[in-house]
């Protein structure tokens, strides 16, 4: 079984194409199961507004969307899920509106990603005096930590964007400088449950390695972290997108499993 649990939809403002599309390329490609997970609404435009998310008031459309491309899966032999990515912050008021909705939903899978690059986490570097990238760093995975430890979100995602988009000097992430505070966020993972997700969108942008990097994927290992898998499509084209050398790579370093929630429970593909 081939699955692909992270993908976008024209509601976030910076994706292109209809669901239908992307269910019509992951046939193409043999995938036999697809979760959609757009960027959660959020009530404070410091978190990106309709550039980056759809509006609480799309929800509507987003299941219409999501319905419609599921009925062409079904023709073409693609189960389709429907998911959510949810943010990371590391102020918890600036999160509640976003949990309530998030827990009133019928969805698949909740991913939790930091987004580093927008406006909100911005101001928090300055407002925290984070004058250094090693110090931004050391934040962003203690952020990671606690929301992994929550239990809120199935998946933690592109788990070492931090690397990319600006934040920091790309050149400033080696990851065995920052092993203690990557190792706490997998520890976390492993003792709570959440799975670390295997982004494969990094092949393709900033220093064009897998989220995350093959390092912190032996660490993983040694952890007992389970991991689900994702292109963060936000394109037909990029449906699956680098599956083919990826998945070599995690049975080389001994995972034999995949993980995938639907209705928000755990399931298993075997490698």
């Amino acid at each position: 079984m081939k699955i692909d649990c992270h993908m976008h939809t024209p509601l976030c403002g910076h994706a292109v194409g209809e669901p239908v599309e992307y269910v019509r390329s992951a046939a193409a490609q043999g995938l036999d199961l697809i979760t959609f997970t757009c960027h959660v609404p959020m009530f404070d435009e410091s978190f990106g507004g309709q550039r980056i998310r759809m509006d609480a008031s799309q929800l509507d459309d987003y299941y219409a969307k999501v319905d419609f491309a599921r009925k062409e899966g079904e023709r073409l032999g693609v189960e389709v899920l429907c998911g959510i990515e949810g943010e990371v912050f590391p102020v918890a008021s600036s999160l509640e509106k976003m949990k309530e909705l998030i827990h009133s939903q019928p969805f698949d899978f909740v991913l939790g990603s930091l987004h580093h690059q927008l406006k909100a986490y911005k101001q928090w570097i300055t407002e925290q005096n984070l004058t250094t990238d090693e110090a931004i760093i050391r934040d962003y995975f203690k952020h990671l930590t606690d929301a992994a430890r929550t239990g809120f979100y199935h998946s933690m995602s592109h788990p070492d964007v931090i690397r990319i988009y600006g934040t920091i000097d790309s050149d400033s992430f080696i990851p065995e400088n920052f092993e203690p505070e990557i190792r706490k966020l997998l520890k976390a993972c492993a003792e709570a449950g959440t799975c670390l997700e295997v982004n494969t969108s990094g092949l393709s942008k900033g220093v064009f390695e897998v989220h995350p990097d093959p390092l912190i994927l032996d660490w993983a290992k040694e952890e007992g972290v389970k991991l689900t898998i994702g292109s963060d499509a936000h394109a037909p084209s990029n449906v699956g997108q680098h599956f083919d050398k990826v998945l070599p790579l995690l049975k080389s370093k001994g995972f034999d499993r995949l993980h995938y929630f639907k209705k928000g429970s755990e399931n298993i593909v075997t490698l």
